[in-house]
């Protein structure tokens, strides 16, 4: 009975410590643990990583991580930021957009074109907040793919559109609701592009067209941004529980965003 099968939450040791994880990236943290917490320094390659929230992290835990970004001015808070936690040395910054790694200087860490077809390539390739915004998001997440070796791992993580459904929705603002609902900008009018947001299926298609075997895909923040926001509000409770709804339907579902591991072949 595939539909009550009770899946296993994921750790809640979350490498950067468990205690200083905020709630709503505690899933994310969690999935990655295994990899990134397993002791042998990795070869990690952030993209859209901006100002190093995930990497410094990663860097403090061994590993040597190239982000890259399109903002000369987030990469120069990453610098800062990797100098102030003492992991100067293990970020590397370069100034590129996701869908052009192919040009971009890489492979002196293992990565950019070629990455994956002599067993080289990053052993895990990070692409957070980015298939929103770039023109075409099947080709970034190829680009992505084709930088990480066989076997190495790819952790995407998007906005999902029935968070962002019922968040305009409990905010007072039904008609936006109703646009999100039918993938429409909820603000037409607006100068800048609207940020896609995408169901389960469309990612796992995104994913396996890119290449890539996906595992099983997680809700992201599915109560925290609520329970945060409520008075007196334990935040080791909502993280445990964040953490328990992760991998499970029908809460998974409502989540703000949605995260998967995929492994390329």
């Amino acid at each position: 009975m595939r539909h009550y099968a009770r899946p296993v939450p994921p750790s809640a040791s979350a490498s950067p410590a468990a205690e200083h994880v905020p709630a709503r990236t505690a899933a994310v943290w969690a999935a990655l643990d295994p990899l990134v917490a397993a002791g042998a320094p990795l070869r990690v390659l952030d993209v859209g990583g901006g100002s190093g929230t995930l990497a410094v992290p990663l860097a403090r835990l061994g590993h040597h991580v190239t982000v890259v970004d399109p903002s000369a001015d987030a990469l120069a808070t990453l610098r800062r930021r990797a100098d102030t936690a003492g992991v100067g040395d293990a970020v590397r910054a370069v100034q590129g957009d996701g869908d052009r790694l192919h040009e971009l200087p890489l492979a002196e860490d293992g990565g950019g074109d070629g990455g994956g077809r002599d067993g080289s390539g990053y052993d895990l390739a990070l692409c957070h907040a980015v298939l929103e915004v770039v023109d075409d998001p099947a080709v970034t997440l190829g680009e992505v793919a084709r930088a990480v070796r066989s076997g190495g791992t790819v952790s995407v993580a998007t906005a999902n559109r029935a968070g962002a459904v019922l968040a305009r929705a409990l905010g007072g603002h039904p008609v936006e609701a109703l646009a999100l609902l039918d993938d429409r900008d909820p603000a037409p009018g607006r100068t800048r592009p609207a940020a896609r947001r995408f169901g389960p299926e469309e990612l796992l298609a995104l994913v396996r067209g890119a290449g890539l075997e996906p595992g099983e895909w997680r809700g992201v923040s599915i109560v925290a941004d609520l329970l945060d926001a409520a008075s007196g509000a334990d935040s080791d409770a909502v993280r445990r529980l964040e953490l328990r709804l992760a991998g499970t339907s029908p809460y998974r579902d409502a989540a703000a965003g949605l995260h998967v591991l995929a492994t390329r072949p």
